[in-house]
């Protein structure tokens, strides 16, 4: 197991690293293409800066990076930050006119980007651009005709910008979130003290390396215990996942919640077709989960000592399942602001539906706490908040405090044990008839829950609650009969002031952030909210 070291920069943490475990293996994708132990791995980052300099990049400009998971992306972003560069992150699913903006918003003087990628890159900013660099095998794909003057390098600060994260969340509100290598540098010392790693373990990466989640601790962490990391092509369904699990068979991996409910459901599919499972599933339900446990596990490898679940909030029917199995699941909760992580719920001392305790070295309280509920707003304080918004320091004034104290704008009661349980966003809170908050995300989980029915969105329409739901392939979805059935079984689990006025059924998956949470405003000025 990896002894604990300190370091306040990448540059530190990328130096130690590569010589601590040269002849280790560093990153690969599951078929063995773009292999590189350590000490390649430093090699190839040297190079690619050299390249970098070459197109005139020094200290402090920007350089964008748009790709899909795979060990170059890790390569071009140390090959930045490592000498004072600013890493600006896009996630692959962004749209022509989202990377135009970012690119001329962060003033990125270069391009990294994959061939499935480029066809998003107008001529105007390619012609803008020193150089735009083909990330899978680090070509130019075009350059300025200007002659560069070799760019400046040093060893960045503790306070060094690292990365700016543009993130719109559920607002839809774009901002470029500051990231400094103090910032990331404690994200990993987080890690390490809610779940030690060594350089024997295998990690597999599958959320997108250009959210904070997946950079703090499926990207840097890996690099600090000295361990392996795997990639696959495409996107992660639930087969290809688990074809690719079974095969790398790692220790840890970070998911969100809607890839376990996904798991989840050709689970309770399987008991639902075999006799004898769902005999056990109404007679002994407990030994069934135990069963049901222990295979997931071997589906999954047979390895895991860490399946991460964060960047929303998991279905405590779910998450009950993945308690009473025994499975080795954790939970975390933060934000991009806070690079990310907030509080976690570590293996072995998880509580159905809590977001856990402080992470280390982060300070957290409930602010303005409503008496009669104890529900007030999460705001945390430490290392690990982040600079500010780019380019915006009014935002950043409304959300950060002079003493440090960052608003998350979620809220949450904590128990005795100082444990957190989120409600929701207080910009989602609809206004009850009698005064009452009512939380969409709560009613949301119980129709989730109904047989059949994929994800689901809770908006209010002329004073009355309306659930947009979207059924799974195959279902029937458009009989009233089906709506009234689902609005029934809702009403009947939740509070009288929760009850669905009616239920509308959409035929196409609603749009989502990178962490799978429903861009809840795109819908709310769809239906004139």
């Amino acid at each position: 197991m990896q002894k604990f070291y300190h370091f306040e920069t990448l540059a530190a943490l990328f130096d130690t690293a590569t010589q601590m475990w040269k002849d280790e293996p560093f990153a690969q994708f599951v078929d063995g293409g773009q292999r590189y132990t350590y000490a390649s791995f430093r090699e190839k980052v040297l190079e690619v800066h050299a390249l970098l300099q070459r197109r005139g990049v020094g200290v402090g400009d920007k350089v964008a990076i748009l790709a899909e998971n795979m060990p170059h992306w890790t390569i071009a972003f140390f090959a930045c930050v490592r000498f004072s560069a600013v890493a600006v992150p896009l996630l692959a699913g962004c749209s022509s006119a989202e990377l135009e903006k970012i690119l001329s918003h962060s003033e990125a003087k270069v391009l990294f980007i994959s061939k499935s990628q480029l066809p998003k890159l107008s001529d105007a900013d390619r012609a803008r651009l020193a150089a735009v660099i083909d990330i899978e095998d680090f070509s130019l794909v075009s350059a300025s005709s200007e002659v560069c003057v070799p760019g400046s390098e040093a060893l960045p600060e503790r306070n060094s910008l690292a990365t700016i994260i543009y993130t719109s969340g559920t607002s839809g509100q774009a901002k470029g979130v500051m990231l400094s290598h103090g910032n990331l540098s404690h994200s990993v010392l987080e890690a390490w003290h809610a779940q030690k790693a060594g350089h024997r373990d295998r990690w597999m990466s599958i959320l997108p390396m250009a959210h904070a989640y997946e950079m703090a601790f499926g990207m840097l962490y890996p690099i600090y215990a000295g361990a392996s990391v795997y990639y696959i092509h495409g996107l992660p369904t639930p087969r290809i996942l688990l074809d690719a699990m079974r095969s790398v068979r790692p220790a840890l991996i970070c998911t969100v919640p809607l890839i376990i409910e996904k798991i989840h459901k050709l689970i309770r599919k399987k008991v639902a077709e075999k006799p004898v499972l769902a005999w056990m599933d109404k007679h002994t339900p407990g030994l069934l989960c135990k069963i049901l446990g222990f295979q997931l596990n071997k589906n999954l490898g047979g390895k895991i000592k860490f399946f991460g679940i964060g960047g929303a909030k998991l279905n405590p029917d779910i998450e009950r399942f993945l308690y009473r199995s025994g499975f080795n699941y954790a939970i975390g909760y933060g934000l991009t602001e806070t690079s990310p992580l907030i509080t976690n719920a570590c293996v072995g001392k998880t509580a159905v539906g809590s977001i856990g305790v402080p992470a280390y070295g982060v300070e957290v309280r409930l602010h303005n706490v409503n008496a009669q509920t104890g529900e007030g707003e999460i705001i945390a304080r430490g290392p690990n908040v982040m600079l500010g918004y780019y380019k915006d320091p009014e935002r950043t004034a409304s959300v950060i405090e002079p003493d440090g104290w960052f608003h998350t704008g979620d809220l949450a009661v904590r128990d005795e044990k100082g444990r957190y349980y989120i409600r929701g966003r207080l910009g989602n809170v609809i206004l009850g008839a009698n005064g009452e908050n009512i939380y969409p995300e709560e009613i949301e989980e119980v129709i989730n829950n109904y047989p059949s029915v994929s994800e689901s969105l809770v908006v209010e329409r002329d004073k009355k609650l309306v659930a947009l739901v979207k059924m799974e392939e195959g279902a029937e979805n458009s009989f009233s009969s089906l709506a009234e059935k689902i609005r029934t079984y809702v009403n009947e689990r939740v509070r009288k002031n929760c009850s669905l006025s009616r239920v509308e059924f959409v035929t196409e998956a609603f749009k989502k952030t990178a962490t799978q949470k429903i861009r809840r405003f795109l819908y709310r000025e769809k239906n004139g909210e």
